[in-house]
């Protein structure tokens, strides 16, 4: 292995930005153990960059860093997941706001499309791209906000509900996609504001009861 691959910033960042799209949509599990040695074997680099992108996404909040230097993914108490959905009832809602006047026809029909996209997952009990296309959504609306600051902010919270939200959605049964997103489409095409505000807050916090229900204790 040469000096050159060692330190080539190309090939941390391919890891990092690998990792992290796995750990948001659910491909690990919660409380999953990882090593440096295994991910940089996997992805064929050094252990530099796999130290780095470690880093990177402990920092993030997508994966735990013990002080023994053990790395998993999150396993989130009640508390924790009750807090990420209070951040995003704040945040969504005011970022779909912010997209309101900019959502044109073309953005409708996108959004649309994606939700048939979410449809099909549903109907292959496909969890992972459940997951990925329902994010989709709403990055392709909360896109047209302007506002990257936040939408920063709202990619960290997915990041670390990613493993919970597909555990949780490895055992629901869906029959259809969130009906919810019909509300945020209906707002959009009717320039309604508050109706939007309502839906997305409603959408996000629904999910996330489902969850806190489930990782109750029996």
């Amino acid at each position: 292995m040469t000096a050159a691959r060692i330190a080539d910033p190309a090939a941390h960042e391919r890891l990092y930005r690998n990792l992290r799209g796995r750990i948001l949509v659910g491909e690990l599990p919660p409380g999953k153990a990882l090593t440096l040695r295994g991910i940089a074997g996997e992805y064929g680099v050094s252990m530099t960059p796999a130290r780095e992108a470690v880093r990177r996404l402990a920092a993030e909040g997508a994966l735990t860093l013990s002080a023994s230097g053990r790395v998993t993914t999150p396993e989130l108490s009640i508390e924790r997941i009750e807090e990420l959905a209070a951040l995003r009832a704040l945040i969504e809602p005011e970022l779909a706001s912010r997209a309101l006047p900019r959502a044109h026809f073309a953005l409708i029909d996108r959004l649309s499309a994606i939700n048939n996209g979410i449809a099909e997952a549903v109907m292959r009990h496909d969890a992972v791209g459940y997951i990925r296309t329902n994010l989709e959504f709403h990055r392709t609306l909360y896109l047209r906000a302007q506002a990257p600051a936040m939408l920063a902010i709202v990619e960290t919270v997915w990041l670390q509900l990613g493993p919970t939200m597909r555990a949780l959605y490895g055992r629901v049964q869906r029959n259809e996609p969130p009906r919810h997103h019909r509300m945020i489409i209906a707002a959009l095409k009717a320039g309604d504001e508050p109706a939007l505000r309502l839906a997305i807050r409603t959408d996000v916090t629904h999910g996330l009861r489902h969850l806190t229900a489930d990782t109750a204790p029996r």
